[in-house]
């Protein structure tokens, strides 16, 4: 396979990005961790984790339960947009939901070709929707189709599913069906997300479309931004777990100052407040402990933190640990912590 940086022309020049978009990360980023991370600054717009459409109807309660900032405009409370995404097989259904979602006011709705967990694949949803590029078509002009004109539909996907041979013909199948924007994942399925991404065919892919391409894949300081931005000919970068591990990764790219751990505590803490209205006592150690890790790429002190809880799953035990000392802060830190 070619080397991810191997381009047939020469790469752009080096620039900040005009677009950050926080990723989807199914079981790890919702709206608790979007809430904390878009307090940080920089980000434009966030996409949530996957609403599945599966056969029926979905009553707004499940729209909003997944993505309550619904409620809020559509914003988290920093007031950074969020775009719900859909995640199915079916045109009709999709666009049938689409619709209802629609009436709740969402700053755009996205389209989900790219998700590689195998449960999702075997019921015919995310990346191995690639091997049907008229499938891939015909579910993005019927979501277009069915929700009103200045509601922007956008849509992400890989480089295929198990290889690359469709990855032009599916990004063609978005942008001609209407889609106002396309992510590309520059991994295939079976990549999973094992490394290195292959930033050049996205910029074969920006090339092939008229609509505007955001690069997504391997993001994790402003030296990779900035390579990416060079080899896929974007402006506009979608980051994940870069920005999870690294929440100030945004502004260092837009030329300000990253936080540090001491502003990032407090912040670890309205996280852990909000988590215990919605994640079960048993999972919600386990969630903490799964940011934690990613954050250790960045602060050692997460590292600290990590060892301090790792061996626990005692909700009371990790505050006590890990929040206590912050008891005389609580009016400050309920601030940060307004759902």
């Amino acid at each position: 396979m070619p080397s991810p940086t191997h381009l047939p022309f020469a790469p752009r020049p080096l620039a900040a990005p005009r677009l950050i978009l926080l990723a989807p990360m199914e079981g790890v980023l919702d709206h608790s961790l979007r809430d904390v991370i878009t307090r940080v600054g920089g980000i434009d717009r966030c996409v949530s984790e996957f609403v599945r459409i599966t056969d029926q109807l979905l009553p707004a309660r499940v729209f909003t339960r997944i993505v309550p900032e619904l409620l809020q405009d559509s914003r988290t409370a920093a007031g950074t947009p969020v775009r719900p995404q859909l995640l199915g097989s079916d045109p009709t259904c999709l666009a049938e939901n689409a619709a209802r979602l629609a009436t709740l006011g969402p700053a755009g709705i996205d389209l989900n070709f790219g998700c590689p967990a195998p449960t999702v694949n075997r019921h015919r949803g995310g990346a191995v929707l690639l091997d049907e590029p008229d499938l891939v078509h015909a579910i993005v002009a019927a979501v277009r189709r069915a929700v009103p004109a200045g509601i922007p539909v956008s849509a992400k996907m890989r480089l295929g599913h198990r290889d690359e041979d469709r990855m032009l013909d599916c990004a063609h199948a978005i942008a001609s069906a209407g889609a106002s924007e396309l992510v590309v994942h520059a991994r295939t399925k079976l990549h999973g997300y094992r490394p290195p991404a292959y930033w050049d065919r996205i910029a074969q892919i920006r090339q092939a479309v008229a609509v505007p391409v955001v690069a997504n894949g391997e993001v994790w300081t402003v030296e990779d931004a900035h390579r990416c931005l060079a080899v896929s000919g974007c402006d506009a970068l979608m980051i994940g777990r870069g920005l999870v591990a690294d929440p100030g990764l945004a502004l260092a790219l837009r030329g300000a100052s990253a936080p540090g751990w001491d502003t990032l505590l407090p912040l670890i803490a309205s996280f852990w407040q909000r988590t215990a209205g919605h994640v079960a006592p048993r999972h919600r150690a386990g969630r903490l402990k799964q940011w934690l890790n990613l954050l250790r790429r960045r602060h050692p002190q997460a590292q600290e933190a990590f060892d301090a809880v790792r061996e626990t799953n005692d909700a009371a035990v990790v505050g006590a640990r890990l929040f206590g000392h912050l008891n005389a802060q609580m009016p400050a830190l309920r601030d940060y912590a307004e759902v």
